[in-house]
């Protein structure tokens, strides 16, 4: 097997360097059909001054303006007026979009904006009886204003799409409009399997392609999720702050420093600095439901420093129905139908970041500072068998990060620096056993709910991380790529109610985790831009020393030092007119985290010998785009995937301990695919895609080998989406939008345990459930706003539905969404 990996990787390497780098394919630039006046600034326009702006503009598939950012402001006295109406004006443009190969395309262009003053009238002179009247002479029209436009290349998420990963990107503009949290998004992706445990708030499982957890990592524009102030989870970051979700299946980007098993999911964020623009947005649901989203920013003067602010509330009751078994008065179970009373969501956060741009000395220096906080009822035990009427969990971060990103000549280099500090509390010490309706039943001979115990406890991490990316352009198409990432994490707490007040408090002891990964890689594009191949290699390091409770009572240091290699390549292929195939593989390698060698000194106890997690990552795909036609656009993709895993860290043991151990290999292997369809001028479009995986275990001996063969369980092993959109444009006024929306998701039934295990008549089973949804949006675009107002109505035929073992989540849900942009 190792010598395949080299032969295969060893081979493309060479037939690329010795590949000559060809022309790259013709691109079509974007056709202006739709122009707004920009408004003449009036103080500029009684002074006589004129103004130059150049922009740079994205300029998305379906023609309209994207991003907008200011490339060269106004030099006058008057530039900051100059550049904000280029700015409001640039908005309102419409174009026929750029096409590569025949295909609508995303690109960035160069724009430029020309104010001229009106030109003075002439003096007017009477003649003398001696002067001969002659004719004026004729003056030549006006040339119109100058707009040189000039492609500068795909846009981000577009590049992303025909590079050789093995990427997803979602570009959230249309679901930011509705309703839709980041979870519902997620979940009507191929290869995502999004479990809720509840409503707002609750705990989620992200699985991809099989693998789950910490198998993957979450990034907010690079940075780790926890240390960015966005909220408790993927789920549950605000929509309104994300522009696109970037899904990295199973084979990772070096530039991201992560030791992901199974992939990386990283959030990328408005990223708008110039002029001055705000925006609100604000959602009312049931069961309680508000949140709110606001974000703002503004520059001073035409190359000053930039500010930018935002910030988030969330709340929900979770107040929902549920069926469950309460005691009559004869003390006899019977089903009825309660609502959740416990299960209550509170966040809010907010951030501040200050910085300069375009400077000679740096493309971008910014920093960045946070704050975020959250708190969440726990309704019921794991099943929703046992109710809860106390316990809460709480979190509480803060930190900053400072970012530097330059290029210059053949040379980039960005990076990113921060700290962040977090506090966890955990409290439990209900006294009463509570029932399905909210009463108390009956006082606890001890307090706390979750397991006979009090808690009252609080952990503190102080963690630290920095990611430096060189690059260096060796010639047209080739590049060499470099990263560093240490990171660090310092971990203690306090358990205020001891089982005894004589013991040793069991967090009071500090924890470290310090981690490094680093690579290279190689990427080249060649035979005209038609093959693009990039090989990597990384390394991770790994030590972390624990203290811990010695015999006799005693302190004690106990540490693990670990390494390991991983490497991998990435090809794609245009084979032909709007056929692509893409192959990628990566050796890949997940550390242990700090909870897994730790544990947490009370249930779960420390285990300092856990070895890193291992996977052999493999890709496969096809895809076709016919481009623009007469019918309208039609893209479809089919992805083949394999991962190889093994020394996977699971938590098991008795009742009494718990421990985290390297216990098992397993293999997924499946297929994911999609096929879109899109009118011509986009008012009407067709999305579905379908995924089937095949999770097993693969251990023939250890705790598990009694389960070889078996599917791994509790996991989605069939899922699919089907969604649709009609959309009209100018049905009352320019510039305004109706869309109608409907979506359709299936998950098929599966196991809670290991298959081979009971009758299949007796085995606990998540049922198979489709689920509907539906959503209405008005949006109307000006000059200087743009406001949109939505209804969304999600689990429309009110199923009874579930994504882990008896634990019900919501039933037909109603939520309003109005959102202003300045």
């Amino acid at each position: 097997m190792h010598r395949v990996r080299w032969a295969v990787i060893g081979g493309w390497l060479v037939a690329l360097m010795l590949a000559p780098a060809g022309a790259a394919p013709a691109m079509r630039p974007p056709t202006l059909i739709e122009e707004p006046e920009a408004i003449y600034p009036a103080a500029a326009r009684a002074a006589g001054r004129a103004g130059r702006v150049a922009l740079l503009l994205t300029v998305e598939r379906d023609g309209r303006v994207g991003a907008v950012e200011v490339e060269a402001p106004a030099t006058d006295a008057h530039g900051r007026a100059f550049d904000q109406a280029a700015l409001d004006a640039a908005k309102g443009l419409r174009f026929e979009p750029a096409r590569l190969e025949g295909e609508p395309v995303a690109v960035r262009v160069r724009y430029v904006y020309v104010f001229e003053p009106p030109a003075a009238p002439a003096a007017s002179i009477s003649p003398t009886p001696t002067d001969t009247a002659l004719p004026a002479p004729a003056v030549p029209p006006s040339p119109p204003p100058e707009r040189p436009m000039v492609v500068i290349g795909l846009s981000p998420a577009e590049a992303l799409r025909r590079s050789a990963e093995a990427v997803t990107v979602i570009e959230t503009e249309p679901e930011r409009r509705a309703s839709s949290d980041l979870g519902e998004v997620l979940a009507r992706t191929e290869g995502v399997a999004l479990q809720r445990a509840g409503g707002l708030g609750s705990g989620t499982r992200f699985s991809l392609n099989g693998l789950t957890g910490d198998q993957i990592r979450f990034l907010v524009d690079g940075v780790p999720l926890e240390l960015t102030g966005f909220g408790p989870g993927i789920a549950h970051v605000p929509l309104d702050r994300v522009a696109r979700v970037e899904i990295y299946r199973g084979v990772v980007p070096i530039r991201f420093g992560a030791d992901a098993l199974g992939g990386v999911v990283n959030l990328v964020t408005d990223d708008d600095i110039d002029g001055t623009g705000a925006s609100a947005a604000y959602q009312l649901g049931s069961f309680g439901t508000h949140r709110v989203s606001l974000a703002a920013h503004h520059r001073f003067g035409q190359r000053g420093p930039f500010v930018r602010a935002d910030g988030f509330f969330d709340r929900a009751d979770n107040d929902y129905p549920i069926d469950v078994e309460v005691v009559d008065e004869r003390g006899r179970p019977r089903p009825a139908t309660v609502r959740r009373f416990h299960d209550d969501y509170r966040a809010f956060g907010g951030g501040l970041e200050v910085g300069v741009a375009e400077r000679s000395w740096a493309d971008r220096l910014s920093l960045r500072a946070f704050a975020t906080a959250y708190e969440k009822a726990l309704q019921h035990n794991a099943v929703m068998t046992r109710p809860y009427g106390e316990p809460v969990f709480g979190r509480a971060s803060y930190g900053a990060a400072l970012r530097y990103r330059l290029a210059v000549d053949v040379w980039a280099v960005d990076g990113v620096a921060g700290v962040g500090h977090r506090r966890s509390d955990f409290e439990d010490l209900g006294a009463f056993v509570y029932d399905w309706r909210g009463e108390r039943v009956v006082p606890r001979r001890t307090p706390g709910e979750l397991d006979g115990q009090p808690h009252d406890r609080t952990t503190w991490d102080d963690g630290g991380y920095a990611r430096l990316n060189g690059a260096w352009t060796l010639a047209e198409g080739h590049t060499l790529r470099a990263i560093v990432a240490p990171t660090g994490t310092l971990r203690s707490g306090t358990e205020r109610r001891k089982v005894k007040p004589t013991d040793r408090d069991p967090l009071d002891l500090d924890r470290r985790v310090v981690s490094l990964v680093e690579g290279v890689a190689y990427a080249a594009e060649v035979l005209g831009g038609r093959l693009e191949n990039v090989a990597f290699v990384k390394g991770y390091h790994h030590w972390a020393d624990s203290e811990d409770s010695a015999p006799g009572g005693s302190i004690r240091t106990r540490s693990t030092d670990l390494h390991a290699v991983g490497f991998g390549d990435a090809l794609r292929l245009r084979v032909g007119d709007g056929v692509t195939v893409k192959a990628s593989y990566e050796r890949a390698t997940r550390m242990p985290r700090a909870d897994e060698l730790f544990g947490d000194t009370v249930l779960v106890v420390a285990n300092l010998d856990l070895q890193p997690e291992r996977s052999d990552n493999v890709n496969l795909g096809v895809g076709v785009d016919s481009g623009g036609t007469r019918a309208g656009r039609f893209r479809a993709e089919v992805d083949g995937f394999a991962r190889l895993t093994d020394d996977l860290i699971v938590l098991w043991g008795s009742d009494q301990t718990l421990v985290y151990e390297n216990v098992y290999g397993a293999r997924s292997v499946g297929v994911q695919g999609h096929v879109d369809w899109e009118a011509p001028g986009g008012w009407a479009a067709v999305t579905g895609n379908v995924t089937w995986q095949d999770f097993r275990n693969v251990s023939d001996q250890g705790i598990f080998g009694d389960f070889e063969g078996d599917r791994v369980p509790n996991r989605p092993w069939l899922f699919a989406h089907v969604g649709a959109r009609l959309r009209a444009r100018g049905l009352l006024v320019s510039g305004d939008a109706l869309s109608v929306a409907w979506h359709t998701r299936y998950v098929h039934g599966f196991f809670r345990g290991w298959e081979s295990i009971g009758a299949a008549g007796s085995k606990q089973t998540v049922p198979s459930q489709q689920v509907h949804g539906a959503s209405l949006t008005a949006r109307l675009t000006r000059d200087r706003y743009d406001v949109s107002t939505g209804l969304e109505v999600t689990n429309l035929t009110d199923e009874k539905t579930y994504d882990f073992f008896g634990v019900q989540r919501p039933g037909r849900a109603l939520y309003w969404k109005t959102t202003v942009e300045l």
